[in-house]
């Protein structure tokens, strides 16, 4: 157990810390949003109270980019750094009331001095993997704003005068053209880094091998996974991205159907879900193909089956990198010598 816990309420501009040692708040700080600051303030805290570092535990709620500037400093310091998930922390600070900035703070250090036992120490990631990371969520937003211009000219085609429409489609066809471009400089610097990097076009081509992952999955898959080093195996990946169903039942009079949970990684589960749907149906032959085939026949639900697919995709997908073996579409489990 941590003598030490910080708690670090993280927002755009400024961040606040709840100092607390044992079970007693030692203090409330404010610092601006950048790693100077951040460097300077736990020099301060740590010699003011002339303690060991390894004494010392950060717990913060994962905010997406804004955490950047902490994460270096921590870095930097050698201090351990606890990203948790805000949902977390708010399930648990749902019985007080009132919200502000110092509130918060001292919420996620109570939460962090709690919970220590169940800490996951953040790691900062290779440069290449935080780069990838960076190329997808751009990657994603271009495919976002193009699929709303292109939405935009399928719907008011019927609801505009010939000229006006032409006028606006010429605009937004200029736009998608645009984004297109974007799209493809965004895959081609993300093929450019895995191309530098021989332990990531390794995993690349063993992803490659699998029915209906293409370049941008396989990609995203590695960045999320940091090289699939933050699961220990593929039923964890699973559920991190939204596809382990899982059972809702109470007593005698709940009973509800298994069923996948929203807190999930939906860009990944996005792109599974595309791979899913090229090796089910647009395949005419293969164990994806084949097994889509047969659970629709027997009537089940083509989103479940779907979903299963998306599952035997990332297990597979988690198989192949592990055991640094292609994917072989004639393999067969041998029950009598297993």
């Amino acid at each position: 157990m941590k003598k030490i816990v910080i708690g670090i309420d993280i927002s755009k501009k400024k961040l606040d810390w709840c100092v607390m040692v044992d079970k007693e708040i030692a203090g409330f700080h404010d610092t601006a949003n950048r790693m100077d600051d951040n460097y300077n303030k736990f020099a301060e805290v740590l010699e003011y109270g002339k303690i060991d570092i390894g004494e010392v535990l950060v717990c913060a709620e994962y905010t997406g980019k804004y955490i950047y500037p902490l994460v270096l400093a921590c870095h930097k310091c050698r201090v351990d750094l606890w990203l948790e998930s805000g949902y977390n922390i708010k399930c648990e600070a749902r019985k007080e009331r009132g919200k502000d900035d110092r509130t918060d703070a001292r919420r996620i250090a109570e939460y962090g001095r709690k919970n220590q036992d169940d800490a996951r120490i953040y790691r900062l990631p290779a440069e290449s993997i935080a780069t990838l990371r960076g190329l997808l969520s751009e990657r994603a937003m271009y495919c976002s704003q193009r699929a709303a211009h292109k939405g935009q000219l399928r719907d008011m085609r019927g609801f505009m005068s010939p000229e006006a429409y032409t006028a606006r489609a010429v605009r937004q066809l200029s736009l998608i053209k645009e984004l297109d471009r974007l799209i493809e400089e965004v895959d081609n610097s993300m093929a450019e880094i895995v191309a530098s990097d021989p332990e990531l076009l390794r995993q690349q081509r063993l992803l490659l091998s699998v029915p209906g992952i293409g370049m941008v999955c396989a990609a995203a898959l590695i960045a999320v996974t940091a090289r699939f080093s933050l699961f220990d195996n593929g039923r964890e990946l699973c559920c991190f991205a939204g596809l382990a169903p899982f059972a809702y039942t109470s007593g005698t009079s709940i009973r509800s159907k298994r069923r996948v949970s929203c807190r999930a990684d939906h860009q990944l589960k996005a792109l599974l879900h595309m791979c899913a749907l090229v090796a089910a149906t647009c395949m005419k032959s293969g164990r994806f193909a084949e097994y889509y085939q047969r659970k629709t026949a027997e009537g089940k639900n083509k989103m479940s089956v779907l979903n299963a697919v998306r599952a035997k995709l990332m297990l597979t997908a988690f198989a192949v990198v592990r055991d640094n073996t292609p994917y072989d579409k004639n393999f067969k489990i041998n029950l009598a010598e297993s």
